[in-house]
């Protein structure tokens, strides 16, 4: 498709030549003259570091680490602010105060006001330095009932609209304000490069200009500008995160690794750095990312050498989520390498803080980390806390907003909330100009997404995954068919909502609002871009209403670009909608015009993400070699428009789905999964040739090469597990075939208890798995045997293999002993005969 001209020009500046190579060594060669010296707007300010070094100087090394720590709500208490005194604190996504999920904004402020309380209460703790809470407000204050809701970044980047942006992040911080909040972590400023990433409708765009420019928006909005706006009473601290590359993993790996060169990790991935620096931003948040196989929350170079010495960044960098604990040679509650990296703040939810503040204690009087490292972190948290006048200003119970519960949701900001829902949407289809319709007619609004507040929210939703909500828990918001009934209904037409489609009367139009359930971070990633495979209800449905002579016009709610060709086909007129938000009834604004005809909102919506031509067509960028979108970067329809678009190709063949294998464990187990035993509630990873818990043991052994199976001995009747698995699920459907097979060899070294299974997402007994008395029997004692089992046995645990967050696990609740290698999936089993639970 051709690129609308109106359409903001992709220009991205090439800032030097030199790139990261490697050397003969296989270390990367760096360059940090590629980085800028940042001029930010909050500059350094003489009286504010004379009072940082005064306080500091006063402190004991105790109350200098307790700065460094942040823990979680749900995993500390007002006595225990009291008594360590803890620079911050945070609630994660889906905590609220006292465990409840409709908690008040008063319950808020009540928390807020009390651990500040304790942490100026200095009769424990020896000193009074006020604490501050941060909090995930990622399109608005998104953990408190009631708060306004803004799209998703992947909307706001396709809206391309600043001042709108930066309008927003103005009333996300009042709303926060008014809960007692100081701190909120955004903007997200990924430069999203494989939209299989499950974060993916966190970035604004592809391109790394309008990244820029919205960096500078939020933080301008979160923080205020200079004079007597930053920092104020409506004000909270941003942070810009995640530094960095997190956009450009491999495959679009949550966490994973960027191997970008240098050059490209700075012209791609850091020019939200650049922009919300040099706007204010007072924090930075370490990613989850590796940078060529090194962790950032353990890499020196980039956090303190580039960050802090070459661009000049004098605020804190604030960990991930136990972010340290996934450096090499760290814990959760134990990590040296990240403080003597450049992070400032461990983010350490459960009870991991106290191990966790007691080690790096001891680290500093061993001399593994220097006091000088330390006191350089506690003069950058001391720093912010000053100017953000935290020192000055009242409690949170206090101050201006607190407890102007009538801000929450107010009708003027959900109404740019509605804005900004309007500006988003990107019209990819209008066959014959059916759209806009005329209020007056009788519609039909389908689709399990029409009246489905929650699910047009998407992730990041009261809840961290965005999942369990009701239309109930979003006070004041609307739902797209809401939004519709209303238009309708005022100008003498009606609405009829039918979420399968059925009718009585036949409508003069349908429109269907369908697409992906809410999800977060790696319980989102995908293996292609094939909406939904395996499960066409969604296009049933269209194609049972085209087929009726019912002119359809689709809504689709998604996080980002999907292959949906065969649904565009089925569709007269096809609407993106992304992640909206409460304010659904911005949808009908441009859908309808005015009773005399009149285009009421016309779309300006253009793609700031390219729309694939093929399920494969997963890291799709502009200025790409080659570049064959289905719709190029910044399309998008208007009532002008008069295009029609022809059929598409509906060939979903893909690399992924030709993919014959996947291998688990191939001597080693294969990334991201590691290898865990469980036990009694208890669980250990595997991270040596030996790992034993309580009744369980596992070993390496040889098979063909060194080290390339397993022994696993289960030694009592307790109920045990070993278990290959990730946080994060796998989209595995291209293996849900009805001949796609789980295979594995394995050796029965004993006699086989009855109750030993095998399974995929196993409970802790895998009682809805396999049992190997299906497939062992004891003349297979003592040999190796090649098992394999139909995928089918697993579809009903692994939502059709759509989420496998465990490929493989054994589980036994007698003793056993056996011994397994080479564990893969097969899209078609070399073996003639192999275990199915159909047959």
């Amino acid at each position: 498709m051709k690129n609308n001209a109106s359409f903001i020009t992709l220009s991205i500046a090439l800032f030097g030549a030199v790139g990261c190579a490697q050397d003969t060594e296989g270390q990367v060669k760096v360059d940090k003259q590629i980085w800028p010296k940042i001029a930010t707007v909050a500059p350094n300010d003489p009286t504010i570091e004379d009072k940082v070094s005064a306080l500091v100087s006063t402190m004991t090394l105790e109350q200098k680490v307790a700065q460094m720590i942040q823990p979680e709500i749900r995993d500390v208490t007002v006595e225990d602010m009291r008594r360590y005194g803890f620079g911050s604190y945070l609630n994660g996504g889906g905590a609220f105060p006292n465990n409840d999920k409709h908690a008040t904004p008063a319950d808020w402020i009540t928390l807020a006001e009390q651990m500040y309380q304790a942490s100026i209460d200095d009769s424990l703790d020896g000193i009074s330095i006020p604490t501050m809470w941060g909090t995930d407000a990622v399109h608005g204050h998104n953990n408190v009932i009631g708060a306004t809701l803004f799209p998703h970044n992947i909307g706001l980047g396709a809206a391309n609209n600043p001042e709108l942006i930066e309008q927003i992040a103005a009333i996300t911080a009042k709303e926060v304000m008014v809960t007692g909040i100081d701190w909120v972590f955004a903007p997200t400023v990924a430069v999203v490069r494989d939209d299989r990433w499950g974060r993916s409708y966190e970035g604004y765009s592809e391109d790394p200009e309008i990244v820029g420019k919205y960096a500078a928006a939020i933080v301008s909005g979160l923080q205020g500008r200079p004079g007597d706006e930053f920092l104020a009473d409506n004000r909270v601290i941003s942070t810009v995160k995640h530094f960095v590359g997190d956009g450009g993993t491999v495959g679009g790996d949550d966490q994973g690794n960027n191997i970008d060169s240098e050059q490209d990790l700075f012209k791609i991935h850091a020019q939200g750095y650049v922009q919300g620096l040099s706007a204010g931003a007072q924090s930075v948040m370490a990613s989850f990312n590796s940078w060529h196989g090194e962790k950032i929350h353990g890499n020196k170079y980039l956090l303190t050498d580039v960050l802090k010495t070459q661009m000049g960044f004098d605020g804190f960098v604030v960990g991930d989520w136990n972010g340290h604990g996934q450096v090499k040679g760290c814990s959760n509650e134990s990590c040296s390498q990240s403080i003597n990296a450049g992070l400032d703040i461990f983010m350490v939810p459960t009870k991991a803080w106290k191990p966790l503040l007691e080690n790096t204690i001891a680290q500093v009087k061993s001399g593994e980390i220097s006091e000088q490292r330390i006191n350089d972190a506690v003069s950058r948290i001391l720093r912010v806390k000053f100017r953000a006048g935290l020192f000055d200003k009242p409690s949170p119970a206090n101050r201006a907003l607190s407890g102007k519960t009538e801000l929450i949701g107010h009708p003027e900001h959900r109404a740019v909330a509605r804005q900004a829902v309007r500006e988003s949407l990107v019209l990819l289809k209008n066959n014959k100009q059916l759209l806009p319709l005329s209020p007056n007619i009788n519609v039909l609004v389908a689709g399990d997404g029409a009246d489905n507040i929650g699910k047009q929210s998407g992730g990041w939703t009261i809840t961290w995954q965005g999942t369990g909500n009701r239309n109930e828990d979003f006070p004041g918001g609307s739902s797209i068919y809401e939004g519709i009934n209303q238009v309708v209904s005022a100008n003498g037409g009606k609405a009829i909502l039918s979420v399968d489609g059925s009718y009585q009367t036949k409508p003069d139009v349908a429109i269907v609002v369908f697409g992906e359930e809410p999800y977060a971070e790696g319980n989102g990633d995908l293996d292609n871009l094939d909406y939904q495979r395996g499960d066409a209800k969604d296009l049933t449905l269209l194609k049972r209403l085209r087929a009726q002579g019912i002119p359809v016009v689709s809504v689709f709610i998604t996080g980002r670009p999907l292959w949906v060709n065969p649904e565009l086909n089925a569709s007269d007129a096809f609407v993106v909608a992304w992640l909206l938000g409460s304010e659904g009834n911005g949808v009908a604004d441009v859908l309808f015009s005015k009773a005399n005809g009149e285009v009421n909102h016309d779309f300006k919506g253009k793609l700031s993400f390219s729309w694939p031509a093929s399920p494969d067509d997963t890291n799709l960028n502009i200025n790409d070699p080659e570049y064959a979108p289905l719709f190029a970067y910044g399309y998008g329809l208007t009532y002008q428009d008069d295009t029609q678009l022809e059929n598409l190709n509906e060939d979903a063949s893909s690399q992924s789905q030709l993919q014959q294998s996947l291998a688990v464990m191939q001597g080693s187990v294969k990334s991201p999964w590691t290898l865990s035993l469980h036990s009694d509630g208890q669980a250990i990873t595997m991270d040596s040739n030996t790992a034993s818990l309580n009744n369980l043991t596992v070993r390496t052994t040889d098979r063909n090469i060194q080290e390339d199976a397993r022994e696993i001995a289960f030694k009592t009747s307790s109920v045990a597990k070993v278990q290959i698995g990730h946080a994060f699920p796998n989209d595995m459907r291209h293996f849900n075939a009805p001949t796609s097979t789980l295979t594995f060899d394995i050796k029965l070294n004993s006699d086989l208890h009855t109750s030993t299974k095998v399974g995929i997402n196993c409970d802790a007994a895998c009682s809805q798995g396999v049992s190997l008395a299906n497939v062992l029997s004891a003349k297979d004692k003592g040999m190796w045997k090649t098992i394999s089992i139909a995928t089918n046995c697993f579809l009903h645990d692994t939502e059709n293999m759509a989420k496998v967050y465990s490929p493989f696990a054994i589980a036994s609740q007698g003793p056993v002993s056996l011994t397994v290698s080479d564990i893969a999936f097969n899209k078609h089993t070399d073996h003639d005969e192999y275990y199915s639970c159909n047959n």
